[in-house]
């Protein structure tokens, strides 16, 4: 009797999901990125997949509306692999919040996610989860809550062990190299 009972509210959950993530398409489609019935499906069904996988549960509203409008402007995403990087960005979050410790809002992590995958990641989802977010959520379970101030934006050069190249220098050398 219980299983039964589950499964509705999760079959009344995700009729739910299923019309917000298509009415998503309103702003997205603005940005060339439409999701299908279908698509909307499947992302609710790989979404439930990667909660069991991960031990979380959506007490409120899904996640995915926000993780749809905080990337869909991104330089990286178009309609070809679009239901395959918003699939691959909900794993990738809902794995960070348990590394995190749920330390982390959804909108601190989601505003660390997109800005990494638009400066410093360019579109790359395997650098994006082994390196940035891997060391940030150290970070974070090491004490730091300098994400805080900022709502997880402009951090990640606090962590980072790359040297990035200088902009401004950059210009400098050009300039000079062409005023020779």
């Amino acid at each position: 009797m219980e299983e039964n009972i589950f499964e509705l509210i999760q079959l009344k959950n995700q009729e739910k999901d299923c019309y917000q993530l298509l009415a998503c398409n309103e702003k997205t489609g603005n940005f060339g990125l439409m999701l299908t019935p279908e698509d909307a499906r499947e992302l609710i069904i790989r979404k439930n997949a990667v909660l069991k996988v991960h031990k979380r549960f959506e007490f409120s509203e899904s996640i995915l509306p926000q993780l749809i409008f905080q990337f869909c402007d991104s330089q990286y995403i178009n309609q070809v692999d679009y239901l395959e990087i918003l699939t691959r960005l909900q794993d990738i979050f809902f794995s960070f919040k348990n590394e995190s410790e749920d330390l982390l809002t959804d909108e601190e992590l989601l505003n660390f996610m997109y800005e990494q995958f638009e400066t410093v990641c360019f579109g790359d989802l395997d650098y994006l989860e082994g390196t940035c977010l891997e060391r940030f959520a150290t970070a974070v379970r090491a004490g730091y809550d300098g994400y805080r101030s900022t709502g997880g934006r402009n951090v990640y050069e606090n962590f980072s062990e790359e040297k990035r190249w200088d902009k401004e220098l950059y210009l400098e050398v050009l300039k000079d190299l062409c005023w020779r």
